[in-house]
């Protein structure tokens, strides 16, 4: 409770939108996980992971199966925690990018070991991972204005919740 209370004043700082959402995430991490045991929270991931991706968007699923069937590279590149991100990857089978945990010891120092993955990071962490040149086409898909960066690498892109359809596949032959 008391955690919960000492991170208040800046949750509603956030809605309305006088702290930014990297530093609340970075915020409300460290409050809510700093000093926990490392294996018990990746337990914790493992769990929540299988729940995420029972409730996964029917659509946006079927697009992923679609993708992978085609043989295409599919990557997760969320500002959320390796944690439990982690897990749904390997549930999916599909590569991941994400703001990690920095561990020591065995517990959560309540700091990330990368740079909170969101808006330019994931622009730049893209571009240090794949060489986008490689591919004929690149296919983006995000829910908030922290992926637009990402978007401006992408030949398609779709928003979730604002886009009506999903980006046509490209009948494109893959290189050789």
């Amino acid at each position: 409770m008391r955690k919960g209370l000492r991170i208040l004043p800046w949750i509603q700082a956030y809605y309305l939108k006088l702290y930014p959402a990297d530093a609340m995430r970075a915020k409300l991490f460290s409050t809510m996980f700093k000093g926990n045991s490392a294996k018990q929270l990746q337990q914790l991931g493992q769990e929540y992971a299988q729940t995420l991706v029972k409730n996964l968007d029917t659509q946006l699923f079927q697009r992923l199966l679609q993708h992978q069937a085609q043989g295409d590279k599919v990557v997760l590149v969320s500002a959320s925690i390796d944690l439990y991100l982690k897990p749904v990857c390997e549930l999916l089978n599909i590569d991941l990018i994400c703001t990690q945990v920095e561990i020591h010891n065995g517990f959560i120092t309540g700091q990330y070991s990368t740079p909170d993955c969101s808006s330019e990071q994931k622009k730049i962490r893209v571009h240090e991972a794949y060489h986008l040149n490689d591919y004929a086409h690149v296919y983006a898909y995000g829910n908030s204005y922290e992926d637009l960066q990402m978007f401006s690498l992408a030949d398609s892109c779709y928003m979730v919740g604002e886009d009506q359809h999903l980006p046509k596949l490209a009948d494109i032959k893959k290189l050789a």
